[in-house]
């Protein structure tokens, strides 16, 4: 007697992690700007998103920019490379790979979408009087270390 015996295929959904990009934007006054989003459960960061397929680093970043805060970017500068794996501090479970960059906005008036439930305009020092996300705290104390901020004095 002969048996035979049927496999199923499983459904095994691969997950990678996210590509991300953001920056700490500086304006003409050498303010910084960070956003309260519906992202990081209360906790305000920089302005920012996924890279989509076939996009590169900068041009997500200056679509990000213009979706969620309605500004152009210029003097775009890499800053680091984090990495959220998890992280209770994003609203849902995801694995970021988060790309920072350093850059310049002549215009300071925000345009928010539906992202961004608070924004402000700071000195670095000011910024760290808000609930800051901790990857924005990395990023700022980077920009202050490392006196990003005079690269983009007139």
């Amino acid at each position: 007697m002969q048996y035979q015996t049927t496999i199923e295929p499983t459904s095994v959904q691969r997950q990678f992690p996210l590509t991300t990009v953001g920056a700490l934007v500086v304006n003409s006054f050498g303010q910084v700007l960070i956003v309260k989003s519906t992202k990081w459960r209360g906790a305000w960061g920089v302005p920012g998103g996924k890279v989509d397929w076939g996009e590169t680093l900068e041009s997500a970043l200056l679509r990000e920019f213009r979706e969620e805060v309605g500004l152009d970017l210029t003097n775009v500068r890499f800053a680091l490379l984090q990495e959220a794996v998890l992280d209770a501090q994003f609203v849902r479970p995801a694995h970021f790979v988060m790309i920072n960059y350093y850059a310049f906005s002549l215009i300071d008036t925000i345009t928010p979408n539906q992202e961004i439930e608070e924004w402000a305009w700071v000195t670095p020092a000011q910024a760290k009087e808000y609930p800051l996300n901790s990857y924005t705290q990395v990023l700022i104390e980077d920009f202050v270390e490392n006196k990003i901020g005079n690269l983009y004095r007139n």
